[in-house]
């Protein structure tokens, strides 16, 4: 009998692995990820964070002896975030613009000590609020936009000043952008970056990061519905950053990862804009319960989520694997 070969055997183009790295679409590099540091107050000083393993918070002294080993390694940038101390936590949010608070000081540590890195500082209030909400409470105990939108841009100000190369507002205000762009201008930064967290869901992926913080027990059994975006949705997601878009942001940012990526590749396709995705604490959390269990290889399925992420259509990743990623690429 007569065997009818098929004309078409795709099989031709994986058996072996020259031929699947020529044809590979995607490609996975150091420039493509990006290193968050938590940093405290003091000198010399680690925490470690129970939730997340083998990441800690840092001084700003040891911050730094960090970021220079991060950048030999060939990472391009770093997003700090503050953990504060309980005492300088206040309804509104205060310390979040001092000119000397740990944020501003640790912007002006860095760029002072580190040449050709990229800083991304989070802008939000939810470390500096004794509630752990985004923004400032009413009568009600609703959130205020337009209220916390006049303490967002002076905290991004404050951080323009001390040379940060991105501000990343993360708190999901309407018209944060506006203003903050709008600030920005007038006080003569306009090389400075806007990261909008355009599509940042009310996830429930984001516990560990909450504690490393220290905003998880200020915030409580409080949710943040109410400004971030139900994760039932899409459509929203498109105005969102159509929205942002306009108001002048730079690059927009998807969070969290891996459980998104739909909404990364829609965007990828609607809009001609870079695009960082956010692999979130509870992401990290899981794979690195897993990995110690010995049920997940932890290399393999970190380098292909990371891939995942990239094929989905991010420019840039930010992830609690990159210093891992970095060494496991080489």
């Amino acid at each position: 009998m007569k065997k009818n070969f098929p004309n078409i055997r795709l099989r031709r183009l994986r058996n072996n692995s020259p031929i699947r790295n020529l044809i590979r679409e995607n490609i996975l590099s150091p420039h493509d990820l990006i290193q968050p540091i938590f940093i405290i107050e003091g000198n010399n000083k680690t925490e470690k964070i129970k939730s997340m393993p083998d990441i800690y918070r840092m001084s700003i002294d040891i911050a730094i002896k960090e970021i220079k080993i991060l950048k030999k390694l060939g990472i391009q940038g770093i997003a700090l975030f503050p953990c504060i101390e309980k005492k300088y936590k206040d309804i509104q949010g205060t310390e979040s613009f001092n000119q000397n608070g740990l944020m501003q000081r640790a912007i002006r540590g860095i760029k002072k000590s580190i040449k050709d890195i990229a800083i991304i500082s989070d802008v939000a209030l939810d470390p500096y609020t004794v509630h752990g909400q985004d923004g400032i409470l009413g009568a009600n105990k609703e959130i205020l936009n337009d209220e916390t939108i006049e303490v967002l841009v002076k905290q991004s100000l404050s951080h323009a000043e001390c040379g940060v190369d991105i501000i990343a507002p993360s708190d999901m205000m309407d018209g944060r952008i506006k203003a903050i762009r709008k600030s920005l201008e007038k006080n003569k930064f306009i090389d400075t970056k806007i990261l909008s967290y355009a599509a940042k869901y009310s996830s429930n992926f984001y516990g560990p990061f909450r504690d490393a913080v220290g905003s998880v027990k200020n915030l409580g059994a409080l949710n943040k519905d109410t400004y971030q975006m139900d994760y039932a949705n899409k459509k929203d997601s498109m105005r969102e950053v159509e929205m942002d878009i306009s108001e002048g942001a730079d690059i927009i940012m998807i969070k969290p990862g891996m459980p998104y990526l739909d909404i990364v590749s829609k965007i990828d396709d609607l809009f001609n804009v870079p695009i960082f995705i956010y692999q979130v604490s509870g992401e990290y959390a899981m794979i690195k319960a897993a990995s110690k269990n010995n049920w997940l290889n932890e290399k393999k399925v970190v380098l292909e989520s990371l891939m995942c992420m990239k094929r989905a259509g991010a420019n840039a990743i930010i992830t609690y694997y990159a210093k891992d990623a970095l060494k496991w690429m080489k």
